[in-house]
């Protein structure tokens, strides 16, 4: 597989992963005296790990359309962003104080303790982490393999201005 398209399929890996980490159960707090227990997805706890593989999404699409030195910096970040959704990852866990802000039934006014538990969701978060940070690795790496976007909208260099506004004034499009 050519690492080009190693990368894309790496980039929508960690799209799908970080994705469902935000939608899944990020943390689940239990009030207690009967109370119903509450759940907060990971875009309740934190707006990162979805921003995050957008703009993945976003900086692997620009970069068909880069040069090798501007493609090594966009692969830098999305490098930069894998480490990030890690980082998010394994920090973000909201005590009671932080989730009773979210949802005031859980703040220490109407409950004696609340219990917290983890859901699934940091760890999609930081599986998806890792897979974007490998393909900003490999991209950096093989960046210059890449194939060239293509000139085919692009205008003749040996064409001056001038050339190009006598042929928009002989009906020509210069373009083609």
């Amino acid at each position: 597989m050519r690492p080009q398209r190693l990368v894309d399929l790496l980039t929508l890996v960690a799209l799908v992963l970080l994705a469902l980490s935000g939608y899944l159960t990020w943390s689940k707090a239990d009030p207690g005296s009967g109370r119903p227990k509450v759940n907060f997805s990971g875009y309740t706890v934190s707006h990162a790990p979805v921003t995050l593989a957008l703009a993945a999404v976003v900086a692997v699409i620009i970069t068909k359309l880069a040069g090798t030195a501007l493609r090594r910096v966009i692969s830098g970040l999305l490098v930069f962003m894998g480490a990030a959704a890690i980082g998010v990852a394994l920090q973000v866990r909201p005590n009671a104080g932080e989730l009773s802000r979210l949802r005031p039934e859980l703040s220490q006014a109407v409950t004696d303790h609340v219990v917290l538990s983890t859901g699934p969701a940091p760890w999609l978060a930081l599986a998806g982490g890792v897979v974007l940070f490998a393909a900003g690795v490999i991209a950096v790496l093989t960046a210059h393999s890449w194939r060239r976007p293509t000139a085919r909208y692009e205008r003749d260099p040996a064409a001056t201005p001038a050339d190009q506004w006598k042929a928009i004034d002989a009906g020509e499009d210069p373009t083609i």
